[in-house]
C-alpha cells in the first residue's frame, strides 16, 4: 500500500477489528522480522517440497503463536472502546497529502523504522510465547504417536495438560489480536461441551456431555480443531497470499494501480468517484483489510474528491465502498474465500468464478450510484498531474502480469499454492525494471516478514475458530441449531435466507470476516442446505454477508474510517456507504431464492449464465436509480419494486419487473415535462 503516515495508521488501529502490534525497537525488532522471514520462506518451500498436512499446520503454528505474544500487547481495550475514541458523530478530519510518487511501503507496527513510541514484551509475554512454542514442539517430537493418540489412541496426561495450556494461550491470543469477542464466544463452546449434559432433557441443544480428556482429544489431537480446516488455510493459502501481496506492493504496483487510475477517468465529472472505486478494485491484489484500504485510498483520493464538488458525508461513502470491494474482488479475495475452497473441496480458481458476476454487479452499482450523484451534487472533472494512463501502461503495465499469470495456472491445473508462489517470484523479477523499487536483500527480507507478521491475527483466528467447529462436530450442535433455524421460519426459504443473513451481520459486529463466516458455515448453511439451496450457494451468500458487516450499520468499520478522513458526519457516512453497496446486499439472496440465481454464480448453459446477468444487471441499475435521488418518490418506488421482481429471476418476475421499470420511466418523463414545459 502507499505510505501511512503516523496519523492515518493510527486510524487503522482504532478502526480495524484487528488490534494494533506494538512497535518493537533494537534487536528484538530484528529477530522478530528474521524469524518471520525464515516463515514465509518455509512456507514458500513447502509448496514444492510438501510436509504431512498436520505436521505443518503445528510447526507453522508454533512459529506464529509465539510471534503473536511479542509484536501483540496485552491491553484490554475493546473493539467499541476503540470506535468510542472518536469522540461523537463528527470525527475531526485527517490532514492528508496530496497525491506524490511513493516512497517505502508502509510496513506493519512491528516493521523496522517509523516515529511510534517503542515497547518491549513484558516477562509475561515471554513466558507466554515460551509456552507456546513448547505445547506446540511438544506433538513435534513424535508426530506419529500423536496422529495416533490422535486417531483414538488414549491420551496422555501430558498430552492433555498441553491441550490444555494451548486452549488457553490461543484465547488469549484471540483476544490481543481481535478483542474479547471471539475469545467469550469460544469460551461459551467450551462451557456447552463441558455441561451440555446438564441441559434440560427437552432441549434440543442438549448432548451427553464430554470430559476434559475428550475435548482436548477433539481440539489438540484431531483433525476438526486447533488443526483444521480454518488453520490448513491460514498456513497455506493466506500465508502465500499476504507474501505475494507484500512482495506486489514492494514492487511499486500500489502506486501505479492508484496512478493509473487517476489517470483513466481524468474528463468526466463522475471521474474522482470512479478513480476511487478502481483503485480500490486494483489495491485489492495486495491488501485483504477494507480499513487499510479505504485509510490508504483517502489519504491521496479525499482532496481530489473535495475538489471536484463532493460533500464530505458521500465522499466517506464512496471511499468506504471502494475499501471493501477489496475483499470481494478477484484474484485476490480474503482469508474466507480460501475457507471456502477448502470446504468445498474445489479448486480456488472456480471461487474466483463464483465470485466474477457478483463482483461484477457490485462494481457495476457502486458506478452507476456515482454517475447519479455527480449530477445531483454538481461535482466537476478535476485536473491531477498524473502521466496519461497510456504511457504509464507501457512503463508499469507489467505489474499486472503477475496477477494474470495466478489465473493462467490454475486455468492448466497448476495448484492455486503453486500459481502464487510462481507469481511472486515474477513480481520479484519485475521490480528491477523500476529503479526506485528493486528489490534488493533488503526489501525482499521486509516484504518476506511482513507476510508473516500481518497473517498473525488471522492465524489466531483461525487456530481458535477450531474450538468452534470441533464443538460443534463432537456435539452435533450444527444440525440442531439448522433445524431450530428452519422451524422458526416454519421451513420458508425467503424468512430462513432473511434470518440467516441478519445472523451473519451481527456476527459480524462482533467478530472479524474469516471467524463470522467460519461460525456461520458450520451453524447457519446446513439450514440454507436443508431447503434445497446448494452448498456453494449458501456458502457464497454468508461469504458475502460475512463481508458487508465491514460497512453495515451501527459499526461499519470502513466507514467510521472513511468519516475520520473526510470529517464527515459518521452515521450519514455510514448511510451513504450502505447506498453505495446495496446490490451486494441484494443479489446474494438472487443466487439463494431462485433456481436460476446459480447462473450468477457461474453455473449452468453459457446462454443462461449471460441471460440472468444481464437481468441482474438491469436490477442493479434500478437499485441505483431508485435510491439515487435525482427523480422523485413515485419513479423510485417503482424502480425498487422493479429491481425486487428482476432479482427473482424467472420469467413472470422479469417480465412484470421490466414493465414496473418502463413504468417508471415514463413516470418519471411525465412528470420532468410539467416541471419544465419548455
Amino acid at each position: 500500500m502507499t505510505e501511512l503516515s503516523d496519523r492515518e495508521a493510527e486510524l487503522v488501529s482504532a478502526h480495524e477489528q484487528e488490534r494494533p502490534a506494538r512497535q518493537l525497537g533494537g534487536a528484538l525488532r530484528l529477530g522478530v522480522w528474521i524469524v518471520g522471514g525464515l516463515l514465509s520462506v518455509y512456507s514458500l518451500v513447502v509448496v514444492f517440497r510438501p510436509v504431512e498436512a498436520v505436521e505443518h499446520r503445528i510447526t507453522f503454528l508454533a512459529v506464529a503463536l509465539p510471534l503473536v505474544f511479542l509484536c501483540y500487547r496485552a491491553g484490554t481495550g475493546s473493539l467499541l472502546q476503540r470506535l468510542g475514541r472518536r469522540g461523537g458523530g463528527t470525527p475531526a478530519p485527517v490532514p492528508v497529502p496530496a497525491p506524490e510518487p511513493q516512497a517505502e511501503p508502509a510496513a506493519p507496527a512491528a516493521s523496522p523504522g517509523g516515529t511510534r513510541r517503542v515497547e518491549w514484551p513484558s516477562v509475561a509475554d515471554w513466558l507466554l510465547a515460551a509456552a507456546a512454542l513448547a505445547v506446540l514442539v511438544y506433538p513435534l517430537l513424535d508426530i506419529d504417536g500423536f496422529r495416533d493418540r490422535g486417531s483414538g489412541a488414549a491420551l496422555t496426561e501430558l498430552d492433555i495438560a498441553a491441550g490444555l495450556v494451548l486452549t488457553v494461550l490461543l484465547l488469549e491470543a484471540v483476544r490481543r489480536t481481535v478483542g474479547w469477542a471471539l475469545s467469550i464466544i469460544c469460551i461459551i463452546f467450551l462451557i456447552y461441551a463441558y455441561y451440555g449434559a446438564y441441559l434440560p432433557i427437552d432441549w434440543t441443544i442438549g448432548h451427553r456431555g464430554f470430559d476434559l480428556s475428550q475435548i482436548v482429544s477433539q481440539l489438540y489431537t484431531g483433525t476438526e480443531g486447533f488443526f483444521g480446516v480454518p488453520m490448513q488455510v491460514a498456513a497455506s493459502y493466506i500465508i502465500l497470499f499476504t507474501i505475494y501481496g507484500a512482495v506486489l506492493d514492494y514492487s511499486g504496483a500500489s502506486r501505479f494501480f492508484i496512478d493509473l487510475s487517476f489517470a483513466a477517468f481524468r474528463r468526466s465529472r463522475a471521474a474522482p468517484g470512479r478513480t476511487v472505486t478502481t483503485a480500490g478494485f486494483l489495491l485489492g491484489t495486495v491488501s485483504g483489510s477494507g480499513v487499510a484500504t479505504t485509510v490508504s485510498l483517502g489519504s491521496v483520493a479525499w482532496p481530489v474528491l473535495r475538489r471536484a464538488g463532493y460533500p464530505r458525508e458521500p465522499a466517506g461513502g464512496i471511499l468506504a465502498a471502494a475499501g471493501i470491494g477489496a475483499i470481494l474482488s478477484p484474484p485476490t479475495l480474503g482469508a474466507a474465500a480460501f475457507i471456502i475452497a477448502e470446504y468445498l473441496r474445489v479448486s480456488y480458481l472456480q471461487v474466483l468464478l463464483y465470485a466474477t458476476i457478483p463482483t461484477i454487479l457490485y462494481y457495476l452499482g457502486i458506478f452507476l450510484a456515482i454517475e447519479i450523484d455527480s449530477r445531483r451534487f454538481g461535482t466537476h472533472a478535476v485536473r491531477v498531474d498524473a502521466p496519461r494512463a497510456g504511457r504509464l501502461l507501457l512503463r508499469f503495465g507489467y505489474h499486472f502480469s503477475s496477477l494474470i499469470l495466478i489465473i493462467v495456472l490454475m486455468a492448466l491445473d497448476r495448484s492455486a499454492f503453486q500459481s502464487v508462489v510462481i507469481a511472486t517470484g515474477i513480481a520479484f523479477a519485475l521490480s528491477f525494471l523500476d529503479p526506485r523499487h528493486r528489490m534488493g536483500p533488503r526489501r525482499v527480507g521486509q516484504a518476506l516478514a511482513k507476510g508473516t507478521l500481518e497473517v498473525l491475527p488471522v492465524t489466531a483466528v483461525c487456530a481458535a475458530a477450531g474450538i468452534i467447529v470441533g464443538v460443534i462436530t463432537q456435539t452435533g450442535l450444527g444440525l440442531n441449531l439448522s433445524g431450530i433455524i428452519v422451524d422458526l421460519a416454519a421451513g420458508n426459504l425467503i424468512l430462513t435466507t432473511v434470518m440467516s443473513g441478519v445472523a451473519v451481520l451481527l456476527l459480524g459486529l462482533a467478530v472479524p470476516v474469516t471467524a463470522s463466516f467460519i461460525i456461520a458455515a458450520v451453524i447457519i448453511s446446513p439450514a440454507l442446505m436443508a431447503l434445497g439451496v446448494t452448498q456453494p450457494e449458501a456458502y457464497m451468500f454468508i461469504f458475502y454477508y460475512a463481508v458487508l458487516s465491514e460497512v453495515s450499520p451501527p459499526t461499519a468499520l470502513s466507514a467510521v474510517a472513511a468519516a475520520a478522513i473526510t470529517g464527515g458526519n459518521t452515521y450519514r457516512t455510514m448511510m451513504m456507504t450502505w447506498r453505495y453497496t446495496l446490490p451486494a446486499f441484494l443479489v446474494p439472496f438472487a443466487f439463494v431464492l431462485t433456481p436460476n440465481g446459480q447462473a450468477l454464480l457461474g453455473q449452468g448453459p453459457i446462454g443462461t449464465v449471460l441471460l440472468m446477468t444481464a437481468v441482474s444487471a438491469v436490477a442493479v441499475a434500478a437499485l441505483a436509480l431508485a435510491t439515487g435521488g435525482l427523480s422523485g418518490w413515485p419513479e423510485r418506488l417503482l424502480a425498487a419494486v422493479a429491481a425486487v421482481l428482476l432479482l427473482f429471476l424467472e420469467p413472470v418476475p422479469i417480465v412484470a419487473g421490466l414493465a414496473v421499470l418502463a413504468l417508471a420511466a415514463a413516470v418519471h418523463l411525465v412528470r420532468s415535462r410539467r416541471r419544465d414545459p419548455a
